[in-house]
């Protein structure tokens, strides 16, 4: 057996009959959270170089991967072989210059040749207006925050009844980064104080004034 199948069946123990109480209470949103703070350390180790402590940190990303395709699993969506294998295609249907004819030399011309590729799939998901289609969907949180708002003025979208772009601009009139860092501190301090995830109930919020804008612009077509 591999040691890749040690661990499902690890994780499949946990939230089995008699298995971890913890773990068997999670849902795909309460692991967010984890999933953040694992990419995080695992970058951390990247940026110093920390090899050791770089293949822990995987393992530990490597946990989350195969904890989410276990719950899908349990509801009959999909499973961790399903996982691998949709993502070992698209690697080869994305890659023509390795695994067919069409050969390239340059690092240029194989991410032109991968964004054409990936404008000719069609995947599942709800209908995109094309508004916020540059952003990657999770960012961090504050990155996430920041990147849409920059979007909507610089397009000039509608945020009206949303966002108030006045207030956002006589508030950021007050600031400067050490004023920011302070009330940025104790929002998080207070979110933690109140058993609230500061991180969720931001992406949340992102989201939605992202859906927003996006709904108004359709309307309005």
């Amino acid at each position: 057996m591999s040691a890749i199948e040690d661990l499902r069946k690890t994780i499949a123990r946990l939230r089995g009959p008699g298995g971890c109480p913890w773990d068997q209470e999670q849902t795909h949103a309460s692991l967010t959270r984890c999933l953040i703070d694992e990419c995080s350390e695992l970058l951390d180790t990247i940026d110093r170089l920390d090899l050791p402590h770089m293949r822990e940190e995987l393992g530990d990303v490597l946990i989350q991967v195969i904890f989410h395709a276990q719950l899908a699993e349990e509801a009959g969506q999909f499973d961790l072989e399903d996982v691998a294998r949709e993502v070992n295609e698209k690697l080869i249907r994305r890659h023509p210059h390795v695994f067919g004819e069409n050969k390239l030399e340059t690092s240029e011309q194989v991410l032109i040749q991968w964004e054409a590729i990936k404008a000719t799939e069609k995947g599942p998901g709800p209908k995109k207006t094309g508004l916020f289609k540059e952003l990657p969907p999770r960012l961090p949180a504050l990155m996430f925050a920041e990147a849409i708002w920059k979007q909507i003025e610089k397009k000039a979208l509608p945020a009206d009844g949303i966002a108030d772009a006045k207030a956002i601009k006589e508030l950021g009139e007050e600031l400067d980064d050490a004023e920011l860092g302070r009330r940025l501190f104790e929002l998080a301090a207070a979110a933690r104080t109140k058993g609230l995830d500061p991180e969720g109930a931001l992406r949340l919020h992102a989201s939605q004034v992202m859906r927003h804008v996006e709904r108004a612009v359709e309307a309005k077509r």
